[in-house]
């Protein structure tokens, strides 16, 4: 980063998928973000949004919520107002977690899944999971405050094998520098 910049200030991560075959259960794909203290950014998340919440002071919240994939473009769309999260929050772990309402559904199960991340009106990332085709969530973006407080991007989809409540306990670990 140079000296100019501010880091990412606004995210907006979006969800797609296409509604099941007839005669199939619905596919149901939720986007979650955990946010992390300073001083533990790998431990337990400090909280977790998902689709029946949002963060604490408003700063992270979802726009959309779709149970099927029956949405028009994107399904699910969150937000993170990353400029106005406070100074004691050092990471935010953003993943994509597939309900197990019918037994063990995973990405390969799923219909035309995508991913957008974009600040503004431009694209950071996208991805339509097709390298995790048997995971069943998977940590899809992470944002580290650097020494400056700006906030940097790290891309990436990283898959994960099991419940969504477990998914939601240890995505912060998926990953590490």
């Amino acid at each position: 980063m140079n000296g100019l910049s501010k880091g990412r200030r606004k995210v907006e991560v979006a969800l797609r998928w296409d509604p099941s075959p007839a005669g199939q259960p619905p596919s149901d794909l939720d986007l979650v973000a955990g946010t992390y203290p300073a001083d533990d950014p790998y431990g337990a998340p400090a909280y977790v949004v998902h689709f029946d919440s949002r963060s604490p002071d408003g700063t992270i919240y979802l726009n959309r919520d779709s149970k099927d994939g029956k949405g028009f473009g994107f399904d699910e769309v969150l937000t993170l107002e990353l400029e106005r999260l406070d100074a004691r929050y050092a990471r935010v772990v953003v993943g994509v977690a597939i309900q197990q309402h019918t037994g063990n559904r995973t990405f390969g199960d799923v219909a035309n899944p995508g991913l957008r991340i974009r600040e503004g009106y431009t694209d950071l990332a996208a991805d339509d999971f097709a390298d995790v085709p048997g995971a069943t969530a998977a940590t899809v973006a992470e944002f580290v405050r650097d020494e400056t407080g700006a906030w940097e991007f790290r891309a990436g989809v990283h898959g994960f094998e099991g419940d969504p409540a477990t998914f939601t306990r240890v995505m912060g670990e998926a990953r590490r520098p």
